[in-house]
């Protein structure tokens, strides 16, 4: 018997023959990087949990329409990251909890009290900015810089072209400095 994992292909033929423990692999394989998304996305690990489920619950009630030619993980973060973007569209705008990013910041005994204020003060600036920024910008930044996807991977992610990437993270960056005040 062939003791290597089987491919998500085979998974994905095998569930839609009834197979539900072929599904639980694929959940298995991939529930990091969808709770991740959604996680980078909500900033609400609870909230994150449940996106992820409701993401894996959609894509099973629609593995029909999955093309299996293509890779199942970049379809499989796109269904979560759309569930989230909803999410953040129903809820509106973001009321920012402050106080947190003080908590973040590690104490270094070689900083003047000054620096630790300047760097707390420019993390809560930044936090409150990319609030403000509308869901499909806050998401390219929070994929690029905070999740470390590549432009392919989030161009499969979002379902769109890297061009449409690139030319979003770059007005993203700039309305963030704008929101910020840093731009030139």
């Amino acid at each position: 018997m062939d003791m290597e994992p089987a491919s998500d292909r085979l998974l994905i033929q095998r569930t839609r023959a009834g197979d539900a423990d072929a599904f639980g692999e694929l959940v298995q394989r991939y529930q990091t990087s969808v709770f991740n998304v959604c996680y980078r996305l909500l900033g609400n690990s609870a909230e994150a949990e449940d996106l992820t489920q409701e993401a894996f619950l959609r894509a099973f009630r629609r593995l029909g329409t999955y093309d299996d030619q293509r890779p199942f993980g970049p379809w499989m973060r796109r269904v979560a990251a759309n569930l989230c973007l909803n999410e953040l569209e129903r809820r509106g705008p973001p009321v920012v909890e402050l106080d947190e990013e003080a908590d973040e910041i590690a104490d270094d005994p070689t900083e003047t009290p000054e620096a630790v204020g300047d760097r707390q003060e420019m993390a809560r600036r930044l936090r409150s900015a990319l609030h403000q920024l509308p869901d499909h910008y806050r998401m390219v930044i929070e994929l690029r810089h905070y999740h470390e996807m590549g432009y392919d991977e989030m161009a499969a992610t979002l379902g769109v072209g890297v061009a449409d990437v690139k030319t979003r993270l770059f007005r993203a960056r700039r309305k963030l400095a704008r929101l910020m005040g840093i731009d030139g």
